[in-house]
């Protein structure tokens, strides 16, 4: 009877113990990040684990504190995340910088680029045909819904694939297909997404630079 209980708690135990490894080995780390416009909470996602421990480290850093969101496009995405915006002038050309190294690319298929997405910028095929992400420069995705037709026809020219959840999600909530396994997808907005949409309306000048600066701070949450 006592070896029959014993048994019974240590496999107890055990069940506890890998349930809580479990739980812990899922959990995601949350970014809040601040601006002018409201606040936006992020999570990485951890099947990408080179940009999730380099957004991190940089976050923690508190390199990206007072960078801007140096290229907004509405209907498409918003970017910031260059170094040197932090002491740019008015109009000056951004876009270039970073912290010395690259990312080697994370595709995954079921990371896709819909709305809110946030994906890791880098520079063009041409100089860039590893896909290799930019250390610190970001984008989060806005877009726009395309249905399923649109969808098919950028499958055929891209040889990408769409879930039908992805096709729903494209056609209710909207994104940018058109990126999709090109540019690592590493995490997502979970809160906020008016602020995407506030950020994306400002008013322009040359290289889609807001006129006014729109700054932003980043902290880890729990």
């Amino acid at each position: 009877m006592t070896k029959k209980i014993f048994s019974t708690a240590l496999i107890a135990m055990l069940f506890f113990s890998i349930s809580g490894f479990s739980q812990k080995a899922k959990k995601q780390t949350k970014v809040l990040i601040s601006t002018s416009y409201g606040e936006m909470t992020l999570v990485l996602y951890n099947e990408t684990p080179k940009h999730r421990d380099n957004f991190i480290k940089l976050v923690k850093d508190g390199f990206y504190d007072g960078t801007l969101f140096h290229r907004v496009i509405q209907g498409f995405m918003i970017q910031g995340g260059d170094p040197d915006s932090k002491t740019a002038k008015k109009g000056q050309m951004l876009g270039n910088g970073g912290p010395g190294y690259t990312v080697p690319a994370e595709f995954n298929k079921h990371f896709y680029h819909k709305r809110g997405a946030l994906s890791a910028a880098r520079m063009g095929d041409g100089i860039n045909p590893q896909k290799a992400s930019s250390g610190s420069q970001f984008y989060i995705v806005q877009g726009k819904k395309y249905d399923r037709k649109n969808l098919e026809g950028m499958g055929k020219r891209s040889g990408a694939t769409y879930t039908d959840e992805q096709i729903k999600v494209y056609e209710t909530e909207g994104g940018t297909p058109q990126l999709d396994m090109n540019y690592t997808v590493f995490g997502e907005v979970i809160e906020g997404f008016d602020v995407i949409d506030k950020i994306a309306a400002v008013a322009k000048g040359r290289a889609d630079r807001p006129k006014e600066d729109v700054k932003m701070t980043m902290k880890i949450v729990k």
